[in-house]
């Protein structure tokens, strides 16, 4: 795989002076350009240590608008990193749109060393691989482009390369006792990262293999290759933009289902929405789950276990009130509610998982979605403010999502409150009459009953599909509040107490 990029190619300082001007001009006005598009670049530098990785992305930020560039290298995980499922950091750090983000020692170097230094096995690294590609694919997916380069050297120029920078007092600084462990195991080395690259260049991410023992030759080829990649994006945005906008003109109305299927009972309407408990009952249960919640809680956090609970449900189906019995339960220095409304400027800037993986919380605490990334796969889908391809791949994307919460160690609940249309309507009128409660009843409310049953095909189809073995959806009969508070404090508790016992 590498032999093309250890042929000894070099561009001489004329050759490179003569081109230079240009190009910097050509990338200047390119990024005047992205500044206005609806897509982020993502720069990934990888390869041999010595190969030139930093020196090409200094020359980058010299070259271009440092206040529309942004560059992160990663170390080991700090203590607060470490309490966040491995990709919090990187989500964090992503580029708006309209921005270039160059990363270092990115998302792939952690696989890359373990595999190299034996602490995991080939299938463990191909597992994380899969992992790098749906972060990638996710994040292509929304428009980003994601440009990937390996600066490759031979064994016998690293080592030249080394020696060259360690001999000289201003540049010896850049070589640790870890760059020339690494070049003993060289070998081990290249032969991990073709497994890599072979499993991770993919047609939204291309690997681009650069020789970079010649300096001016490796900023020649990866300024050019940048400078094409973003402009054929350019096009291609400009295209997609157009299709879009076809697509948005007035058709014929879409097919509905054949009667006989209309009829079938939904995953919601298999709900018993009569179970109910009495008040003494009511109380007696509610102190019991709450006593139960703060000691579980309490061991949480000193074993550093993380709580994500998720309430998703109709109009006036009580997530607030719910939400306010369950806290009662904890100190308030441990948790955090996050209210979920439209996103902001800076929200949308952004692929829309990011708002979500910014708010997760340290280790031994509990955060709190009032609503939450389901809103891609209900309210953005029923409300059309995303294309059919981008609420039906959020499946997937969501599954990883969560997937790496429990990965992390995190216990995640997901509570879906039922309500029948004749308890909601019940209610709104209810919240008419009371003054202190006017405030939540809006003309949206009243609008969204017009498409009750659009929004139970689309919570039939969330929880047929991202109700899995690790983070199940809880189906809460919610026309009677006392059962629905007391069945998520107990979920809760259950959830709870079973990830703590994973952890001994």
């Amino acid at each position: 795989m590498f032999e093309a990029a250890e042929l000894g190619r070099k561009v001489s300082r004329e050759e490179f002076d003569a081109i230079a001007p240009q190009l910097r001009t050509e990338l200047l006005d390119l990024q005047r350009r992205l500044r206005e598009a609806d897509f982020p670049v993502i720069i990934v530098f990888a390869g041999v240590d010595g190969a030139g990785k930093n020196e090409t992305a200094n020359l980058l930020n010299e070259w271009m608008d440092p206040r529309w560039t942004v560059t992160r290298a990663y170390g080991k995980p700090s203590d607060e990193e470490g309490d966040r499922p491995p990709f919090w950091r990187y989500w964090r750090d992503l580029p708006p749109k309209g921005k270039i983000g160059m990363f270092l020692s990115s998302w792939y170097h952690a696989p890359l060393l373990d595999r190299v230094h034996e602490e995991i096995g080939v299938a463990e690294m191909d597992e994380r691989l899969i992992r790098i590609n749906r972060f990638e694919k996710a994040l292509a997916d929304d428009g980003a482009l994601i440009v990937k380069f390996w600066m490759h050297l031979s064994k016998k120029e690293q080592k030249k390369r080394l020696k060259k920078l360690e001999d000289d007092p201003l540049t010896a600084w850049q070589v640790t006792p870890v760059d020339w462990q690494h070049y003993k195991l060289y070998d081990k080395f290249t032969t991990a990262a073709e497994r890599l690259i072979m499993h991770t260049s993919k047609g939204h991410a291309l690997w681009h293999i650069v020789e970079g023992a010649d300096a001016r030759y490796r900023y020649s080829v990866v300024l050019n290759i940048l400078k094409e990649a973003i402009t054929a994006h350019l096009e291609r945005r400009d295209a997609i933009k157009k299709v879009a906008a076809e697509l948005k003109k007035p058709k014929t109305k879409k097919a509905s289902l054949p009667a006989v299927l209309a009829k079938q009972p939904s995953i919601l309407s298999s709900l018993d929405m009569t179970q109910d408990l009495d008040g003494d009952e009511y109380n007696r249960q509610l102190q019991e789950q709450r006593g139960r919640l703060s000691l579980l809680h309490r061991k949480a956090k000193e074993k550093g276990v993380s709580t994500v609970l998720v309430f998703e449900g109709w109009d006036a189906a009580g997530k607030g009130g719910t939400i306010r019995r369950l806290t009662n339960a904890l100190n308030a220095r441990d948790y955090q509610v996050i209210p979920i409304a439209a996103p902001t400027e800076e929200e949308r800037a952004q692929h829309y998982l990011w708002r979500f993986w910014r708010h997760l919380s340290r280790a031994g605490r509990v955060t709190i979605f009032d609503r939450s990334w389901y809103g891609r796969v209900l309210v953005e889908r029923v409300e059309g403010f995303c294309a059919d391809d981008a609420w039906q791949r959020a499946y997937g994307e969501i599954n990883d999502f969560e997937e790496q919460i429990v990965e992390a160690g995190h216990a995640l609940c997901k509570f879906w409150l039922h309500i029948t249309p004749e308890e909601q309507l019940a209610r709104f009128n209810q919240r008419s009459e009371i003054e202190y409660k006017q405030w939540k009843l809006t003309d949206e409310d009243w609008r969204n009953r017009e498409k009750w049953g659009d929004y139970e095909t689309a919570i039939n189809s969330m929880v047929e599909q991202t109700s899995t073995r690790i983070a199940p959806w809880t189906l809460v009969e919610a026309n009677s509040k006392p059962w629905a508070r007391v069945k998520v404090l107990r979920t809760v508790c259950d959830t709870l107490e079973a990830s703590l016992k994973r952890r001994k």
